[in-house]
């Protein structure tokens, strides 16, 4: 008998003959109370809204990063609690939250009652410190394309709530183009440090209008771009052989580019901007660093 795939209720799978109860313990693993998950088979973030929303008794809807993860939100800790919308307790590994809903603020997503990606713009922006929710407004745009007007729907019929005024900074801050965590974090430094909002994913086209390179985020008045480099940037052989190629045309097209690491972010971010600053002078910038420069990087990391 083949595992059964996806989080299921574990009396209904025994009653309708598709697991033993001997099997249920040996082949599987408990999630919530009565709901399973195949042992060997990696527990994401949508598999645990899945299981929670499950153990409702399929009598909840999916809220914040539990209905993210349904609409295909990455870069989810599947080790964070799911959130429901419902009646009763908290219980180990779940948040419940006991809001009230528009009609319009709810859909249907794989057969469960899911906030709409609006909806869970406006909780994901209230919660957690600046920086995080970002990312995470980043990610919920990206799969879903909800954009800040959508959110702002949401926001106007509940202005008194806890949190909007972290939610408004956070939807100035927003970007769908951000395709890691890493990437949010390095556009916040800069504009953080007083730096012209940086426009993301920017295609740089050769002269027969072949697109050759797409940069991660940049200034292209200046034609100075900021990229991050993850680990396959290094680890890779072909990917390096691959960047060193765009890098050198890059430049052949009159580009600069400041790399960023893990460690450069983290440790020496003021060494990022002072290279994207020279570079941006160098270019011809004659802007002035903003007052969040004075800011601290206490939400940066």
């Amino acid at each position: 008998m083949e595992a059964i795939a996806g989080p299921f209720i574990g009396t209904e799978a025994v009653a309708a003959g598709l697991v033993t109860r001997r099997q249920l313990k040996s082949r599987y693993v408990a999630v919530y109370r009565n709901v399973y998950l195949a042992k060997g088979i990696e527990l994401t973030a949508c598999s645990r809204a899945k299981a929670a929303w499950l153990w409702s008794g399929r009598g909840a809807t999916l809220a914040g990063l539990s209905a993210a993860a349904v609409y295909g939100s990455r870069w989810i800790d599947p080790g964070l609690p799911a959130e429901l919308i419902r009646k009763g307790d908290e219980v180990d590994g779940i948040v419940i939250h006991r809001d009230k809903l528009a009609a319009s603020e709810t859909c249907v997503v794989d057969g469960m009652p899911t906030t709409t990606p609006a909806r869970a713009g406006y909780d994901i922006g209230r919660r957690d410190d600046l920086t995080h929710a970002v990312i995470r407004l980043d990610a919920l745009a990206r799969a879903t394309g909800v954009c800040r007007k959508d959110v702002d729907t949401v926001l106007a019929r509940h202005r008194g709530a806890r949190g909007v005024v972290q939610l408004r900074e956070a939807l100035d801050l927003m970007d769908a183009g951000a395709e890691s965590p890493q990437e949010t974090r390095t556009r916040l430094l800069l504009v953080r440090r007083g730096l012209p909002t940086p426009q993301t994913q920017i295609a740089v086209f050769d002269d027969f209008g072949y697109r050759f390179a797409r940069i991660d985020m940049g200034w292209e008045e200046w034609k100075v771009g900021v990229e991050y480099d993850g680990s396959q940037h290094w680890l890779d052989p072909a990917q390096r052989t691959w960047d060193i190629d765009r890098w050198a045309k890059l430049e052949a097209n009159g580009w600069t580019i400041i790399r960023v690491s893990g460690e450069l972010l983290r440790y020496r971010p003021d060494v990022v901007v002072e290279r994207v600053v020279d570079a941006l002078r160098r270019a011809g910038w004659r802007g002035e660093i903003g007052v969040n420069a004075r800011q601290t990087l206490k939400n940066a990391s």
